[in-house]
């Protein structure tokens, strides 16, 4: 565990690790935020370990519980709170936020705590593939309400938290993702040395996420062996996860391993979006959806599944990009199609709201820190 001179600091963000995912990446980029701002953080992982250890910001201290799961970290947690004492702190992720409740609980401290929710409740409890995470929505009716405040990171995963759980509604408050950062425009403009990328070659078709049931990728590699019957393009989806095996032999027996990549999970996925021909997001349920503001906000064409729930809320009803029911291959084909031919055009209007200044303010409000900075007022 490091050490700093640091006493109480200013708020606290909790969650399991920093492997790759859009939960990890909001924390991060928070975390940023609140740097920024001048305010003391504690960036608490129950193991720290993941990709997005290397871009915590300097000025975040990092504190490794060391924990194999989240629930071995309440300990430490406990003697933390007792220890430092911060003012606030923010989980993320069900089981971490349950846990993050116990450890106020027990520790005794004034920390005020607010937990959010990534995903959407009903759709991820149904798909569970772990019995245990069978039990996350009676955890969440039964501790939930001891948080001072639950952020769903959209409308619709807000609504069917409340609807999943019984929460009161006025204990749920909506803040979008911190998506949109000076370092995304910086990352995006970074060159990239990959030959499908160089002038004259075929469109590149771009998905990103971890490589697992939600994200249904198996679709987006059956819309792309529609696509290249009818013109030239390629398909590259970055990430891992444990359906690597399962798509890679889908893309054999589609016949198009020539035209596919799976590269695995890339430390800067912007310099990609930045020169993809569509961006295609094939989820069957997300809770917020990152890649579509980041893709909006560089200019890419995007198609998304219309799943539940963010980006019905994040296109506005199809005004920025095209939706797509979910699971259906030839509609998806049709719409990428149609982006592979669209201009490019930023969508810097829309993307304000979702710039991490704002966030990082609405976030400082419900955990009732005060911001003072010029900017932020």
């Amino acid at each position: 565990m490091s050490s700093s001179n640091k006493n109480n600091p200013t708020v606290s963000l909790f969650l399991p690790s920093l492997r790759g995912g859009g939960a990890e990446r909001v924390m991060v980029n928070l975390a940023r935020g609140f740097a920024e701002q001048g305010l003391s953080v504690d960036l608490v992982l129950a193991k720290a370990e993941g990709p997005f250890l290397s871009q915590v910001p300097k000025g975040v201290r990092v504190l490794d519980l060391g924990a194999r799961r989240v629930l071995l970290a309440l300990p430490g947690l406990v003697r933390y709170l007792r220890r430092e004492r911060p003012r606030a702190m923010l989980s993320a992720l069900s089981h971490a936020n349950v846990v993050a409740i116990w450890a106020r609980l027990m520790a005794r401290t004034g920390t005020r705590l607010v937990v959010s929710e990534h995903s959407t409740l009903s759709q991820s409890t149904m798909n569970a593939a772990v019995r245990r995470e069978k039990a996350i929505p009676f955890l969440i009716r039964r501790f939930y309400p001891l948080a001072d405040t639950v952020v769903a990171v959209s409308q619709g995963a807000a609504e069917d938290l409340i609807l999943q759980t019984g929460l009161p509604a006025e204990k749920v408050r909506v803040i979008y993702n911190p998506v949109v950062t000076p370092d995304l425009f910086a990352k995006a403009d970074e060159p990239l040395d990959h030959p499908w990328f160089r002038s004259g070659e075929s469109p590149v078709i771009l998905g990103i996420g971890r490589l697992t049931t939600p994200k249904d990728f198996p679709t987006l590699i059956r819309a792309f062996a529609l696509v290249r019957k009818k013109r030239q393009a390629r398909l590259m989806i970055l990430g891992e996860g444990e359906e690597r095996p399962k798509l890679e032999a889908l893309v054999r027996e589609l016949g198009v391993e020539e035209d596919v990549a799976l590269p695995g999970f890339v430390e800067n996925p912007y310099s990609y979006m930045k020169r993809a021909g569509v961006f295609v997001l094939s989820s069957r349920w997300e809770g917020f959806g990152n890649v579509l503001v980041e893709a909006l906000v560089l200019g890419t064409p995007v198609v998304s599944t219309d799943c539940p729930h963010g980006p019905r809320e994040i296109l506005e009803d199809g005004k920025w990009g095209q939706l797509v029911p979910v699971g259906d291959v030839e509609a998806l084909a049709q719409a990428i199609v149609v982006g592979l031919d669209e201009e490019r055009s930023r969508s810097m209007a829309r993307a304000k709201i979702f710039a991490l200044e704002e966030i990082v303010k609405q976030y400082a409000e419900v955990l009732g820190i005060a911001i003072t900075k010029l900017g932020l007022n």
